[in-house]
């Protein structure tokens, strides 16, 4: 069944009611623990100069109410000096003149801590992102083939990538709440001397927007959530509109007006739905921020009541409006950015989901290591296998000997389960019946890095690296990418050399035409720099699945028979649908509807009446 499962197996829900929203702040915990991790030093350099950021305003502010009382009551003094000079050596403006050089000092350190904050921050940032990539993409290695044929789980990973990078802003967001914080309770305490009912008239006002923007963020979330497949399918049209994979057939068919036609489709749907509820967030918070205003100037005129009543000074007047103020802006943004917080913790929760997605093929507890030469062989035994969500079986009722030391080829229409034989074999997937046994062993009791590490294997569909021409052939075993000897061989054996030689930077020659200075190979090419990385793997199984497509008569007739000389000794597996290739394996089997339909020798298979003898019939009557 094709899954989107958490570490317990379980789909990952969509957060929908209020307290599943607020749950999804469970999610910061692992992230503050990953930005800790990241950089230690860098973390508790933030913390520490946030801390001290956030004491400044209050301190600013105070020493500005201390100004305004000293300026004030000089300006009251009876006899005051005539002149600047004698004001001076009155020594009148000594106080003054020293809370002004403080106020001045507080200027100039926020505005250096501001620079230094915001490098500490982009530094932690881009780290944060650089880790967090790394894990993901190591976390993705793990998982098994069918989570990656699944269009569920494509989905989550794009969601979970896109989280790597779009939730930087989240790490700022949270060391500047913590500094609000600190500054929210230093303005309030002040507050709370003057009049403490502010307060509770400042938090009232400001309820609504918070609550607003918790819903609309999670609207936000919402209708992200449910529109991944769309935006997947919009970054693969623009993809395929403008790369140089599709050009040549989207300039010969003329497809840029379909394909940009289909992006605007789709475009069009994103922009309407953002639309609407952009529409609806901006009327609903223009209206939740009018009630704060409303209890900000409530607030304001019963300071400037109080101070014509006496009861404040014009210090107090100034200090106990600026800190409503700012107190009213800080818990404004508190308050949302709590409710930002939340909502960008209902995105984390796609990146830590995809962290616990747990791989079902794995070593067992106990893993036998591979043999170092494999004496008996494979033993396919009643072997049933049907892809997620298929309904016919791929494979089923499979039984077939592969001995130690054989050229096995296997032939058959498309959906015989060729491909799927190959599969099973490197446990790529595991069997739904039946079991495959390797020197009387289920393939399932060995360690699974030294199985797959022991089998070279090239897929009709290999991956065309835009690496050198060198690390192509090194990702065979990219362990040894340094050893330029075997890669030289490798080359050698699969007759790259040739290729490699007509290259201006030969092994260091960048191929592919996706970056600058690089080589198109073609098809061909492409394939004899593949079926290298076979031979650069130097392992105990070779299995060539359909990899020559691309290669003419001769040249796949000159790669086979290479193949049969070098695989002596080796147990190997060949795919082709060109019968004059596959009739020098030591034994053919014909795969039809899943099961072996017949097997056998080139001679004896042709002898006696069946599938093989007529597709081989059939083939050579298009050459005649």
């Amino acid at each position: 069944m094709p899954r989107n499962k958490g570490g317990d197996g379980r789909s990952i829900p969509n957060p929908q009611t209020l307290k599943e929203r607020f749950g999804a702040l469970k999610t910061l915990r692992p992230f503050i623990a990953m930005v800790w991790q990241t950089s230690p030093g860098l973390t508790m350099a933030q913390l520490c100069l946030r801390l001290v950021r956030a004491l400044l305003p209050i301190a600013a502010l105070y020493i500005g109410k201390l100004i305004i009382d000293d300026v004030v009551g000089l300006v009251q003094m009876t006899g005051r000096p005539a002149t600047l000079q004698d004001w001076l050596h009155s020594g009148l403006l000594n106080g003054l003149v020293g809370l002004l050089l403080a106020e001045f000092a507080l200027a100039i350190a926020s505005d250096v801590l501001g620079r230094v904050v915001l490098l500490v921050d982009s530094l932690l940032s881009e780290r944060v992102s650089n880790v967090s990539s790394v894990r993901l993409m190591e976390h993705a290695a793990t998982l098994d083939l069918e989570d990656f044929e699944d269009a569920e789980f494509q989905d989550q990973l794009e969601r979970a990538r896109r989280q790597t990078s779009g939730r930087l802003t989240l790490m700022g967001q949270l060391f500047s709440q913590m500094q609000d914080v600190v500054t929210v309770t230093s303005f309030a305490a002040g507050l709370l001397v003057y009049a403490p009912w502010l307060i509770v008239l400042l938090a009232v006002a400001l309820v609504p927007a918070f609550l607003g923007e918790a819903h609309f963020n999670a609207q936000t979330y919402t209708l992200d959530f449910g529109r991944t497949p769309e935006r997947r399918e919009l970054d693969y049209v623009r993809q395929t509109a403008a790369s140089v994979e599709t050009a040549k057939e989207v300039k010969i068919f003329g497809l840029n007006g379909f394909l940009i036609e289909h992006y605007r489709r789709l475009a069009a749907k994103f922009y309407a739905a953002n639309f609407r509820l952009a529409v609806r967030r901006a009327v609903w918070g223009g209206a939740f921020t009018a009630i704060g205003t409303v209890g900000y100037y409530l607030a304001y005129a019963y300071i400037a009541w109080r101070t014509l009543a006496g009861e404040f000074s014009v210090g107090d007047l100034t200090f106990l409006a600026g800190s409503f103020l700012r107190l009213r802006a800080l818990l404004e943004g508190l308050l949302t950015g709590f409710s930002s917080t939340a909502g960008q913790a209902l995105y984390l929760n796609d990146l830590f989901s995809f962290f616990e997605m747990k791989p079902e093929i794995l070593s067992p507890a106990n893993p036998l290591p591979f043999p170092p030469a494999i004496r008996h062989g494979f033993v396919f035994e009643d072997v049933g296998f049907i892809y997620p969500s298929a309904e016919r079986w791929a494979v089923r009722h499979l039984s077939f000997t592969l001995q130690a030391g054989e050229v096995l080829a296997l032939v058959g229409e498309n959906g015989a389960g060729k491909t799927t034989l190959v599969k099973l074999l490197t446990r790529l997937y595991d069997p739904d019946e039946g079991r495959i046994l390797l020197d009387g062993h289920d393939l399932r009791d060995y360690d699974l890095e030294a199985l797959r590490g022991s089998m070279g294997v090239i897929f009709q569909d290999f991956v065309r690296y835009n690496f050198s021409a060198g690390d192509n052939i090194a990702v065979g075993r990219i362990s040894a990418r340094d050893d330029s000897a075997r890669i030289e061989r490798a080359a050698e054996r699969s007759q790259a050399d040739e290729v490699i030689g007509r290259l201006p930077g030969g092994y260091d020659q960048q191929i592919g035409k996706r970056f600058r200075n690089g080589i198109e190979l073609s098809g061909g090419e492409w394939q004899k720099i593949a079926i290298a990385r076979a031979y650069m793997r130097e392992a105990e199984v070779l299995i060539l699945d359909e990899p020559t497509a691309a290669l003419d008569a001769r040249a796949e007739f000159e790669v086979f028979q290479r193949f049969k000389e070098l695989s002596k000794g080796k147990t190997a597996i060949l795919i082709s649908h060109r019968f004059s290739s596959v009739r020098m394996a030591d034994r053919i089997l014909v795969l039809a509807d899943g099961k072996v339909e017949a097997a056998g020798t080139h001679e004896e298979l042709m002898a006696r009446p069946g599938r093989y003898a007529e597709l081989f019939e059939l083939q050579a009557a298009g050459y005649r």
